[in-house]
């Protein structure tokens, strides 16, 4: 059955202020849901543990389909073209660019990327025609004081392997799935040089999630294709996938990206130097390659990463027990012992980050909240409700950052000692 556009389900311009930012909220977990790694028994939009501020009228942006995608052969898993959204910079922005790329999962069968390609996230068929822009992406300089002028671009999920899977990886049994995440990001990146970005004096490359990853995997080839003088950094939100064994033992998130790679052939797109060793789907994980990136880098991530603590550490299973149930999916509910379980959870993604910690040229804002994808909401990214620590928001800190105003390492103390986190619930 086709799934309605989500313009066409959300009917942003009929929502009272006061709904546009929990509808914006729906949106990014609707994603999510789509994602073949979602767990299924969360079939509702989550709730927060404060009231949300009022947000800003929708940001809507068209959508555009890749104009050069079908002669370079750059298709979505079900063979339609990709596309993103783009909002022309201005004034002081002109010459900037700042560039997202959309998250949701990631899928490591035949099966699982065929239900894919009959969604959002690996069809273009199902893209909406107008999405809303918030946070990083949004053109309100109360919301976005650094970016709100520059030229901001949404590329679409649409091939299930963070931006990287390669068509020699695909099935010539008569198989109609196309692996072409590698092209669709070159292709794009094309695309959008031809519209002026090849005169840049600024560059952003960032992304959510599985975008997040792809962010990383594709930051230096970013960096490479623009003028050598321009300043480029990049900056990855939840895309910080740990590798560590879940409560029962079982190495689930290791598994996992083995069939990714091996399915898409994905090998060729992650860092040379890693792959170069054994069993190169570890080089999936961040912490495998991410000192070897040599364009500047921003990581934003829960140390409690919702996404992470219900798929990575307490993924759903008849033998997982019950006890965990209400406490994957609201960190409240969380008992003495569990929590402690959670804490070693982020004192891995301390370890993990550690030797970055030392790079002078990057910079981490590791929050204590129960959430996950924090730049592209304006109440997480810029607000006077925001998320802070060190009464910095995440973009007042990614601001320093990247203009070099001054060094920002901030790293949150456990939880549940920030009481400005917007904790999500989904019980």
């Amino acid at each position: 059955m086709a799934i309605p556009r989500l313009s066409s389900l959300l009917r942003w311009r009929k929502l009272a202020k006061s709904d546009w930012l929990v509808a914006s909220i729906g949106f990014v977990l609707f994603v999510f849901l789509l994602s073949f790694f979602f767990d299924p028994t969360s079939d509702s939009v989550p709730s927060v543990d404060r009231s949300p501020p009022i947000a800003s009228p929708p940001d809507l942006v068209k959508l555009t389909l890749s104009s050069k995608a079908k002669e370079r052969g750059a298709f979505c898993l079900d063979g339609s073209l990709p596309g993103y959204h783009f909002h022309k910079g201005s004034g002081s922005g002109s010459k900037s660019w700042l560039l997202h790329l959309e998250g949701g999962g990631w899928c490591s069968s035949i099966a699982s990327c065929s239900a894919r390609a009959m969604t959002m996230l690996g069809s273009s068929t199902y893209f909406e025609d107008e999405v809303d822009f918030q946070g990083v992406l949004s053109s309100d300089p109360s919301l976005n004081p650094e970016f709100f002028n520059w030229n901001r671009v949404k590329i679409r999920y649409c091939d299930g392997a963070s931006f990287a899977g390669r068509p020699e990886a695909e099935f010539k049994n008569g198989t109609r799935l196309f692996f072409r995440g590698q092209l669709i990001w070159e292709t794009i990146m094309d695309e959008l040089l031809s519209m002026g970005m090849s005169d840049a004096k600024q560059g952003i490359l960032t992304g959510c999630s599985a975008g997040g990853l792809a962010t990383l995997i594709h930051c230096d080839y970013f960096r490479d294709h623009l003028p050598k003088d321009a300043a480029v950094k990049c900056v990855s939100d939840g895309g910080f996938f740990l590798n560590v064994p879940d409560v029962l033992g079982h190495p689930t998130m290791r598994s996992f990206y083995h069939n990714v790679v091996n399915l898409q052939g994905v090998e060729k797109s992650l860092d040379h130097n890693c792959v170069a060793k054994p069993e190169p789907s570890t080089c999936m994980f961040p912490q495998k390659f991410l000192n070897n990136i040599r364009t500047p880098v921003f990581l934003v991530n829960p140390a409690y990463d919702f996404w992470q603590i219900q798929h990575v550490l307490v993924p759903a299973s008849p033998n997982l027990d019950k006890s965990w149930a209400k406490c994957r999916l609201n960190i409240k509910e969380c008992d003495a012992a569990q929590m402690k379980v959670l804490h070693g959870f982020r004192s891995s993604m301390m370890d993990a980050i550690g030797k970055f910690h030392q790079n002078k040229a990057g910079g981490m804002f590791i929050d204590s909240c129960y959430s996950h994808c924090q730049t592209l909401m304006s109440a997480t990214w810029h607000s006077p409700t925001s998320t802070r620590i060190e009464n910095k928001t995440i973009a007042e800190s990614v601001g320093d950052w990247y203009f070099n105003r001054k060094p920002v390492k901030l790293i949150d103390c456990p939880y549940p000692c920030n009481p400005s986190c917007y904790n999500l619930n989904f019980t």
